[in-house]
């Protein structure tokens, strides 16, 4: 295999405050972020989704495979049909006992329950798919590489573009999502990964008043191996 040309990668290099100013300014952007389930039907234009899908495309991936699909929908009929399925499943979830009693007490401060009408108010629902192995040009499977990690990573940027944009959305999961493939008709090397409403939150939207961990119980610095260890 023919290796890839080599081109300079030389970025600016930032002085110490204005990387200190950017990162203030990322984090206090990211910091306001939120899940949201209550919408807007207000438009979204094509363009922005396009430009969030381009960013999260930038992110980095095993051997460069890029296994990662982004579906968009904007038509209703597809969103109604996209919400009827995922109730189902949610619905046993809830309530058909497919989620242990401590899941759903876990859940219980969110107020969270199956019902999923945001999936028809939004304007678009795009879900990512990640690409289990690849096709080749006569028709042969390709082996692709740190799949979850790669298409998680690819999300993370797509959520981080969508609130720079000014858009909310959700990362749900109502799993099983086999339904996902069939209704968008994927093939049988793409598997759901996540779906994401994405619209403007409703004008009397609220969410809960959530506490982040704090830097120092997410962060460790140098940590030192137990001194019975080689």
């Amino acid at each position: 295999m023919r290796r890839h040309p080599f081109i300079p990668y030389r970025p600016e290099r930032l002085s110490l405050e204005e990387s200190a100013r950017r990162a203030d300014a990322f984090y206090a952007l990211m910091n306001a972020r939120r899940s949201v389930r209550h919408f807007a039907p207000d438009p979204v234009p094509r363009r922005l989704i396009e430009r969030a899908i381009e960013t999260a495309s930038t992110a980095p991936s095993g051997a460069h495979r890029q296994p990662w699909r982004f579906v968009a929908v904007s038509e209703p009929e597809i969103k109604r049909r996209i919400r009827v399925a995922a109730e189902a499943e949610e619905y046993k979830s809830y309530e058909g006992g497919r989620m242990p009693p401590e899941w759903l007490e876990a859940l219980k401060p969110l107020g969270t329950d199956w019902r999923k009408p945001f999936l028809e108010t939004v304007p678009w629902l795009v879900v990512v798919f990640e690409e289990l192995y690849g096709i080749d040009a006569s028709g042969g499977k390709r082996k692709n590489y740190y799949v979850q990690q790669s298409v998680g990573i690819a999300c993370g940027l797509f959520i981080a573009a969508l609130h720079h944009m000014g858009l909310a959305t959700l990362t749900h999961t109502p799993s099983p999502m086999g339904f996902l493939r069939r209704i968008l008709g994927r093939p049988k090397n793409e598997r759901p990964f996540i779906l994401f409403p994405i619209g403007y939150p409703a004008a009397d939207a609220e969410v809960p008043d959530l506490r982040r961990k704090s830097l120092d119980e997410v962060a460790i610095w140098d940590p030192r191996p137990p001194v019975d260890e080689p």
